[in-house]
């Protein structure tokens, strides 16, 4: 038995060309002249000291979670050697000391009126949601640590985020947030313009923070799955935030092409970007990069992130979304996990057999212990039909006796064939990326065909 693989070396350059580069992103707002948007760059330059503490520190700190039993086992790969599990506690650790150190930068007197900030009453607004953002962040990541340690079933795990995001929804209530919601041209004539959706958009914002937080550990099973998916959807929020910020130069953006009836100008200072002079709109899309920056970072293959960091990561994903009023737009980003959250619906809610570790194997996995019901057996034939299980039947009495796991994963083996775990992952990215430049067609093209204006 080949012996199991140890820590990659971690190259030195790394930590001597990035270290000066993220100092001078910090000092930069600090001398004369200020740049446009000082606390930004402050954020830029603490998120590559996050990403260089966490690349650094996974590996020094995986023999203590091993002495502490917080391990696992790979169950893809032919050693068995203990894994460093909840890995995901120590990314979350480095993006609260981050998002931590770059309160006094956007919320003190020195920031510019650039940056959003209208003054001492929008100031203690802004702080006040800012605080509550990241005590439902550490919320979840307590939560998902207690996960981690106690195994919580799925079906028991779902409604968690829910308490993560109380103190979210309640200094929502408390600033008085927006519960109407703009009504898409062919329904106006019934409803109008705009509807309230009162106690039911508390609902909703309580629905997405289970669904973000959730849908990562759903579509888990292989190295790599966790990190990857959430590292591009954390790339996609911050394109978007970056489409609304100042930009010393303007540009257009021939959406004419994507089925818009107009090009968009984006840039120049008092444009600011696609927020048309709205700095409420800047304000928003800066405190989503304040949270998006530090998340954006790197992990080690050979250490398990655990549920913690599924919990964290959906639950900034929930708080950039529900602040920043652009939740349709990030559930755009979700795509896949949709769609896989919809495939794996009859596993999570019991009606097909679901193990522990939903591992895809391009063989069938998943066995009966007794028939399945009638509803069962339809939604499976359904699937089936449209090649997202394979089923295997009993010879005699055509009862079925095994399927595949319902996941993405799976799906994507049985329709392109076997391959390894490396070549999985990479195809699950491709996946992601596609989704989010589907999700940049319908957002910023399609969806002009039933909102009009500037939809801010």
């Amino acid at each position: 038995m080949p012996p199991a693989l140890g820590q990659r070396p971690l190259p030195n350059v790394l930590l001597v060309s990035l270290i000066p580069v993220a100092f001078w992103f910090v000092i930069r707002p600090l001398l004369d002249p200020p740049p446009p948007l000082p606390a930004l760059l402050t954020s830029v330059g603490f998120s590559i000291l996050a990403f260089l503490a966490t690349l650094y520190l996974v590996p020094a700190l995986g023999p203590s979670f091993v002495k502490a039993n917080l391990t696992g086992r790979d169950l893809l790969k032919v050693y068995s050697d203990p894994i460093p599990e909840s890995q995901g506690l120590i990314c979350a650790c480095d993006l609260y000391l981050i998002v931590d150190s770059v309160i006094p930068f956007p919320f003190s007197n020195s920031s510019t009126p650039l940056e959003g900030l209208l003054g001492a009453a929008s100031l203690h607004h802004e702080l006040s949601v800012y605080l509550s953002s990241l005590m439902s962040m550490l919320i979840a990541t307590l939560l998902g640590f207690l996960d981690d340690v106690f195994d919580i079933r799925w079906r028991h795990k779902l409604p968690i985020p829910v308490i993560a995001a109380i103190p979210l929804l309640m200094v929502y209530y408390a600033e008085g947030g927006n519960t109407h919601v703009v009504v898409p041209i062919p329904l106006r004539p019934l409803f109008g313009v705009l509807v309230n959706l009162g106690p039911l958009y508390y609902l909703y914002m309580a629905l997405l923070s289970t669904f973000t937080t959730n849908s990562i550990n759903i579509l888990a099973g292989i190295n790599g799955s966790e990190v990857s998916q959430a590292l591009i959807i954390g790339i996609s929020v911050i394109l978007n935030d970056l489409l609304y910020l100042p930009w010393p130069v303007d540009f257009r953006i021939p959406l004419h092409l994507l089925g818009s009836q107009a090009e968009v100008e984006v840039g120049g200072p008092w444009h600011a970007g696609m927020a048309y002079g709205s700095s409420q709109l800047v304000s928003r899309h800066l405190f989503s990069l304040y949270f998006m920056l530090p998340l954006v970072g790197v992990y080690p293959a050979r250490a398990f992130p655990g549920d913690t960091f599924c919990y964290v990561t959906g639950m900034a994903f929930s708080v950039v979304g529900i602040q920043g009023h652009f939740s349709k737009t990030l559930l755009l980003f979700f795509i896949p996990q949709i769609f896989n959250f919809v495939l794996s619906c009859p596993q999570i809610f019991g009606l097909v057999p679901c193990p522990r570790h939903r591992v895809p194997r391009f063989a069938l996995t998943t066995a009966f212990s007794q028939p399945p019901s009638k509803l069962t057996v339809l939604i499976l034939r359904i699937f089936a039909s449209l090649r997202l299980t394979k089923l295997k039947s009993h010879p005699s009495s055509g009862t079925i006796i095994e399927a595949t796991n319902l996941t993405i994963l799976n799906f994507l083996l049985l329709n392109f064939g076997p391959m390894n775990e490396k070549r999985l992952v990479q195809t699950l990215m491709t996946v992601q990326v596609s989704g989010s430049a589907l999700a940049f067609a319908v957002r910023y093209g399609l969806a002009g065909l039933v909102y009009d204006g500037d939809r801010h």
